[in-house]
């Protein structure tokens, strides 16, 4: 969580300032560099992280404490997006992440902390930048980097509860396997076949798979040439994402859907579906794709049929797993 004055913002030492302070190493510049420029030259190899407090109801808890000082949020986003801009023009890298106030009391009743100090913000944000849910600072407005940092967050926590889901499944009773791990090199498998079926073009794939907890969902954009050989290109980790949440559904053995849609320059968009059942994809019919996608997903009530959507049968894309 950002200070106004006094919180919010860590800085931790790259590897390069190491190598630009070794013994030895100088610069024909030397002489003619003073000490404040030096100084600048680090700082901008010095990485900081913001925490944000992206939601209301988070910004409110925190306004419990004495030290922190701002009491309207738009003013507080404001300031946020004002320090992200000038660390940006010193050339600071800067990773953003949220700052979550429960896990923030959390975290300084196991350290002994005084919740109510610019310090303990401070140490709390520097542990934010290992947790892997923040994102980079590339210059976007504040309203556009606050939804873009709850999907992240939203998808790091996905994945978590999902590879606990996996961990915990156990091994098989009858020929003692890791039923998680089958099932998550049968989602990955299966990954490749449904790509591979649907050919050329830009893909976009939504597998959801209800739990007793929450409803697990991950989505997943690939973009395949003209030549089966050459590699998927697949943003990032959504790859991992994707294959997890997926391999959870096969492993529970519960209901689930997954939908592909396909996007190719000059013909009509193509939408392919599955279910998961008992540890199963099965391929829908064309009639089943329709009628899931032109229904209301909460009245039940039916929708008009998308123009310029052709809704395809599911193919073959699940090899029979030894743990249904």
């Amino acid at each position: 969580m950002p200070p106004k004055k006094d919180t919010g913002t860590t800085n931790t030492n790259t590897t390069n300032t190491a190598r630009s302070t070794k013994p030895g190493r100088t610069s024909r510049a030397r002489g003619t560099t003073t000490g404040t420029d030096r100084r600048r030259t680090l700082r901008r190899e010095v990485p900081s992280t913001v925490g944000l407090l992206a939601d209301p109801g988070d910004f409110a808890a925190m306004r419990d404490y004495r030290s922190f000082t701002f009491d309207d949020h738009e003013d507080y986003l404001r300031h946020v997006e004002a320090l992200l801009r000038s660390l940006a023009a010193q050339g600071i890298h800067t990773t953003v992440a949220l700052f979550d106030p429960e896990e923030y009391a959390e975290y300084c009743a196991e350290q002994g902390l005084d919740p109510d100090t610019a310090e303990a913000r401070t140490r709390f944000t520097a542990e934010l930048a290992g947790t892997g849910a923040g994102l980079p600072y590339a210059g976007q407005p504040i309203d556009e980097l606050v939804p873009l940092l709850v999907d992240e967050a939203v998808r790091q926590a996905t994945w978590e509860y999902a590879t606990g889901l996996l961990a915990g499944v156990g091994t098989c009773a009858d020929c003692g396997e890791d039923i998680g791990q089958a099932s998550f090199e049968r989602a990955a498998a299966a990954l490749e076949r449904l790509v591979a079926g649907a050919g050329p073009g830009h893909h976009h794939l939504v597998c959801s798979v209800p739990t007793e907890a929450e409803q697990l969902v991950a989505v997943l954009h690939a973009d395949a040439g003209e030549d089966p050989q050459a590699p998927l290109r697949i943003e990032g980790r959504d790859a991992l994402d994707f294959a997890t949440v997926l391999a959870a559904g096969l492993a529970l053995g519960g209901p689930g859907g997954l939908v592909l849609r396909s996007t190719t320059e000059g013909n009509r968009d193509r939408v392919h579906g599955w279910r998961l059942d008992r540890g199963r994809l099965t391929a829908l019919s064309a009639a089943a794709v329709f009628n899931a996608y032109c229904t209301d997903a909460d009245t039940g009530d039916p929708v008009a049929p998308e123009p310029g959507v052709e809704y395809c049968p599911g193919y073959e894309v699940d090899a029979p797993g030894p743990h249904p």
